[in-house]
């Protein structure tokens, strides 16, 4: 089986985000992930579950859009432009590392601006 890129990887974890396809992420998350934004951080794959699972509670929609998408040897980085409620505009930088296996082992999210 080939292995995905983890450019490839990280898209598809944005388009589970975005589907609040809880399930899907559950799976794509190592044991010991390490998930940290602007407001909490939290490790292990059932405390990252339960931050993820309040997430999804707090919005009706999300939409993500990709804006940049920047990959090394296990770390991508990627823009996004993240609309909550069809009204609420983010910009954040997901910053996600890969273990060997091919899972998540961290997400670090920086919130930025719109502007140019």
């Amino acid at each position: 089986m080939t292995q995905k890129s983890n450019k490839a990887l990280c898209l598809d974890h944005l388009e589970k985000y975005a589907e609040k396809d809880l399930d899907g992420i559950k799976e794509m998350f190592s044991e010991n992930i390490v998930l940290r934004d602007w407001k909490i951080r939290v490790e292990g794959k059932e405390k990252a579950i339960d931050e993820t699972r309040k997430n999804f509670r707090a919005a009706d929609s999300i939409a993500i859009d990709v804006l940049s998408v920047y990959e090394n040897k296990d770390t991508v980085a990627a823009e996004l432009k993240i609309t909550v409620n069809t009204t609420e505009e983010l910009y954040v930088v997901d910053v996600i590392t890969f273990d060997t296996h091919q899972k998540i082992k961290s997400i670090r999210a920086y919130l930025g601006r719109g502007d140019h």
